[in-house]
């Protein structure tokens, strides 16, 4: 094989295919090394400076020096992979390996090897073992720098192991000179291919939230966890269920990025079990090797962190946010963790969520130490993939594609997994709110309410005033069911029977055709409520919720009326008309509870 300049290549140990059996005759062989999914997930940004190029073949291997191997071999597989057992691989000659990681015996490969973060630069503090192939003496015992920019992790026996270290900023120099300074001549500062492609997403917001089920007029929050007990999922594992507990359903949507090595440290399984309550109530929870992160930075609205790359990465496209939990012993001194974590207001345990985030919403847009701080992520924004690109082309002796090298947008759809839901809907608590007639277009009635998932408050607090509760029919749990103000049917059906097996249940909600509910009281009224202009949350469970709310504060003798309704996301117009006078009085409860009983 010959190179520019008519040199010739030779390896003694060629990897793939002998030449004859080859379909494309390829004339470079590049080696990814992967350390866990989160490495290979970086791997995979950096080696698309190779697409469209056959005259690069590309095999992988596995070090095998994470403890969070799990997920490996399905990640490969799923992308077909030319995966290589790292046995083979030490054995074999490439002309280049790109690793984005620091473990294992790197300095076994028999290639020129390219160095790279696989997070937001370098910012966690991570020690080898003591006894576990320290490369230095004492290494073990000594307070641990930066993972990746220390003689720790760089050399071994004397030699630096990388050919080139990639660096996404120019502070990051400064520290490797501190950590490593015979690796200074091998940086190079490129920048950072991830905060390219957020950048290069950001202009399609609306469609990732479209892709991601946001209505209009909702707050996406996007909620952050790294691996270890001082994550936010560590610190807390019921964080999540306060966040989805206190913010309003319809006027806040919830997704979670969980890291990799949580994932699949625990097993995808478990941690799903763990957060299928959650799920249930709306919490969108993409699989971590996905891109769906990238997308959900630039279609949130705020975030709540702690000291992962994910709150980097978050706080440099401007997103205003909260740390839920901080590892200040995990973070590299003087890194843009370190700075942001300094900066960014903790979630405070014993105040109401919802005016924290607001808050921060408001008050962080145009501050500069935030700005300095999540300007640290990339040096050279827009162009780590072409300065990627160089780099490896120089090392491969070739001349690069005449194409430029562009970080494309996340791609769509997003890829979150399709909901499944159980037929009645979640139990609700509906607080309400009847506004002035006087502040309102045309004198009419205005009621405001907000939802909240009854299934997760631990105990009513401040967020909830004097909420009313409201189920679908069949509600399997009887702790809703038994408490129903509101039942909602799902289809036409005799209104008494859900009065029967409802003891406290005042209103029983039919859906009929289009935009219209009939809502029948226990003492026999009705009322035919129509949306006009209907808003997405607008249906039989608001209607009968409004109708809760007019009937209390107009002292039960409510009419017909036509009521502006309220959310935080917008609003829309009620109809009711009254088309069923008082039967008398209550059903007999005795016989009610008869009714229930046979019914099971």
């Amino acid at each position: 094989m010959t190179g520019e300049g008519g040199q010739t290549l030779r390896h003694a140990n060629p990897p793939g295919l002998p030449a004859r059996w080859r379909t494309v005759p390829y004339e470079r062989t590049v080696l990814g090394v992967i350390h866990n999914v989160t490495s290979a997930t970086r791997l995979m940004d950096l080696l698309s400076v190779f697409d469209g190029d056959p005259r690069v073949q590309v095999f992988f291997t596995c070090v095998g020096s994470s403890p969070f191997a799990h997920g490996i071999e399905e990640f490969a597989a799923a992308r077909e992979f030319a995966l290589i057992p790292w046995g083979e691989a030490r054995a074999q000659d490439f002309d280049l390996a790109v690793s984005t990681s620091r473990g294992g015996d790197l300095q076994e490969i028999s290639a020129p090897l390219i160095g790279s973060p696989h997070g937001a630069g370098y910012n966690k503090k991570l020690s080898r073992e003591p006894g576990a192939g320290s490369r230095e003496p004492g290494a073990g015992s000594r307070e641990p720098g930066a993972f990746g920019l220390t003689a720790e992790w760089l050399v071994h026996d004397g030699d630096v192991i990388p050919s080139a270290i990639v660096l996404s900023h120019e502070e990051q120099l400064e520290r490797l000179r501190s950590g490593c300074p015979e690796a200074v001549p091998f940086a190079h500062v490129i920048g950072d291919p991830c905060a390219d492609q957020i950048r290069a997403s950001a202009p399609f917001r609306e469609d990732y939230r479209a892709s991601l089920g946001i209505h209009p007029g909702q707050k996406l929050i996007l909620a952050t966890s790294t691996w270890g007990g001082r994550s936010l999922l560590g610190t807390d594992p019921h964080f999540l269920r306060r966040v989805l507990a206190e913010l309003p359903r319809d006027e806040y949507r919830v997704i979670a990025a969980v890291h990799p090595n949580a994932w699949y440290g625990h097993g995808g399984r478990q941690i799903r079990s763990w957060l299928e309550p959650f799920v249930r109530e709306g919490l969108i929870l993409p699989r971590p090797e996905s891109d769906t992160w990238k997308a959900a930075i630039c279609a949130a609205d705020a975030f709540l962190g702690d000291h992962g790359s994910l709150t980097l990465y978050a706080a440099s496209s401007g997103l205003p946010g909260m740390l839920a939990s901080f590892d200040d012993d995990c973070v590299a001194a003087g890194s843009p963790m370190a700075r942001l974590g300094r900066l960014l207001p903790r979630v405070l345990p014993y105040r109401p969520l919802r005016p924290q985030i607001e808050h921060a919403m408001r008050h962080q847009t145009g501050d500069t130490r935030l700005a300095q701080a999540a300007g640290l992520v990339t040096s050279h924004p827009g162009e780590a993939l072409g300065r990627m690109r160089t780099l490896c082309y120089e090392h491969l002796k070739l001349a690069e594609p005449s194409c430029p090298a562009t970080a494309f947008p996340v791609p769509l759809p997003l890829t979150v997994p399709a909901p499944r839901r159980p037929p009645a809907a979640p139990p609700m608590f509906v607080d309400t709110h009847c506004v002035d007639t006087h502040c309102t277009a045309g004198d009419r009635p205005a009621v405001r309410f907000r939802r909240y998932p009854a299934a997760l408050q631990d105990e009513p607090g401040p967020h909830l005033r004097d909420p009313h509760v409201v189920v679908g029919e069949g509600e399997p749990e009887r702790r809703w069911a038994n408490v129903a103000d509101i039942v909602v049917a799902r289809r036409t059906t005799e209104p008494g029977r859900l009065f029967a097996r409802h003891l406290g249940c005042g209103i029983v909600a039919v859906p009929a055709a289009g935009d219209t509910c009939t809502l029948f009281l226990r003492d026999g009224r009705a009322y035919t409520a129509r949306w006009h202009r209907p808003a997405w949350w607008a249906g039989p469970a608001v209607a009968a919720s409004v109708l809760y709310a007019w009937l209390a504060e107009d002292g039960g003798d409510g009419g017909s009326a036509e009521i502006t309704v309220g959310s935080g996301t917008g609003g829309s117009l009620l109809s009711l008309r009254r088309t069923g006078q008082p039967a008398g009085g209550l059903p007999d409860l005795d016989a009610a509870q008869a009714a229930e009983e046979a019914e099971g």
